[in-house]
């Protein structure tokens, strides 16, 4: 059981509990809690106006009721075949963030049919990407996607484990613990190169390129690998070690951030915040490279939307969920400083119909239902809803 905080007025929040199996508080289970010297306290601060929090309600709501009519029979939301099904588990928790769940309210029945929809991609190997996965390399193929869609659909699975009923219940479970068992097996497989140890990367080591291990795939893995470590299921010490140890050597001292791999030396927004996200995620709040991390991302708060510029964000919302996420765990002045700016910036840009535009650098393939949830995911840290991003 999980305590969430929802939002009923200005600074009035009302305890509501979300059973997880059992799940574990984000603050338990992985490793020794360190504070780094120096931090500011972990504290909620509220950084809206009452005005502020009337908009961010009406553009989440507007997002929502877009995602709702992408929805096809079948369960899944509308986008490019090999964003499967990791953009429908994106869909999925943006629900969540929001606090509607399976088989209750507006949106239940939408949900449910999505959960099943994910569910019947999972292989027998316990990859959860049904579509055909290439021996080479392009940004749209499987070959590149399949790893992406596991984590992202492991983690909407791990995080809606227990709020089922009895028989989708158990589902969940083999599924869960097929994916983990999956994860474990590509985590070590052999890596060319020692400074890919612990990471993950694409479908098959030694195939594309000259790295074997990436943040941005990696920081997928460790938020999975969490929210089910959450939810009681058995994640071996060892997968978790090995990952914090690759996430922390991503932390490039003449970059004073984190980095792409130990080849491809650029930070960028997701790259960023996902090593930022993942050392909160493993216990490491605060810490004097998390602190630095943050500052980055001060450095360059993207006031332009989707578009390039000096604050090398990367992909727009890819970059702005991460990002969101990662500033909300350094809370205090990484919180305050950033939300708000993303807040208006994101609002100002949602689209008549609710949704947000396509990606406009890399991934414009994926559509609007991808970037949408995205956005609804950055914009709803402050609603504490989704227990994988709680404090």
């Amino acid at each position: 059981m999980v305590v969430c905080w929802q939002r009923v007025g200005r600074m009035q929040w009302v305890a509501v509990l979300v059973l997880m199996g059992g799940g574990l508080s984000s603050q338990q289970a992985w490793s020794d809690e360190t504070e780094g010297d120096g931090a500011e306290p972990r504290v909620f601060v509220d950084v809206l106006n009452e005005a502020q929090w009337s908009q961010l309600d009406h553009s989440i709501d507007r997002g929502l009721t877009y995602l709702s009519t992408q929805q096809a029979d079948d369960g899944s939301f509308e986008t490019f075949r090999t964003g499967q099904p990791g953009v429908t588990s994106l869909c999925v928790m943006a629900f969540l963030s929001r606090g509607h769940v399976p088989d209750g309210g507006p949106y239940g029945r939408r949900i449910s049919r999505a959960i099943d929809y994910v569910l019947a991609q999972q292989r027998e190997d316990g990859l959860l990407f049904s579509q055909h996965v290439e021996e080479r390399f392009d940004k749209d193929n499987g070959f590149h996607t399949c790893i992406y869609n596991h984590a992202i659909a492991g983690l909407m699975l791990s995080e809606v484990y227990g709020m089922t009923d009895e028989k989708q219940q158990d589902k969940l479970r083999q599924a869960i613990e097929k994916a983990i068992d999956f994860s474990r097996k590509n985590q070590t497989l052999p890596k060319r190169r020692r400074d890919d140890l612990g990471g993950w990367r694409y479908a098959k080591p030694g195939v594309f390129s000259t790295n074997d291990s990436d943040l941005s795939v990696t920081a997928w893995q460790v938020t999975f690998l969490r929210s089910a470590r959450n939810a009681e299921f058995d994640v071996p010490t060892e997968m978790i070690g090995d990952a914090m140890d690759y996430v922390r050597s991503c932390f490039a001292v003449e970059r004073g951030t984190f980095v792409y791999n130990s080849i491809k030396r650029k930070p960028s927004g997701g790259v960023v915040g996902g090593g930022v996200l993942s050392l909160s995620l493993g216990g490491e709040h605060n810490t004097e490279i998390a602190r630095r991390g943050g500052d980055w991302i001060l450095a360059r708060r993207n006031r332009r939307y989707n578009g390039p510029g000096e604050q090398d964000m990367d992909r727009y919302h890819y970059a702005a969920y991460y990002t969101s996420q990662a500033m909300f765990q350094l809370g205090g002045k990484y919180w305050a400083g950033y939300y708000p700016v993303l807040m208006q910036t994101l609002t100002t840009h949602q689209r008549p119909d609710g949704s947000w535009e396509p990606e406009r650098i890399e991934d414009a393939s994926f559509g609007s239902t991808y970037t949408t949830a995205l956005a609804i995911l950055a914009l709803s840290p402050p609603y504490q809803l989704l227990p994988i991003y709680q404090y």
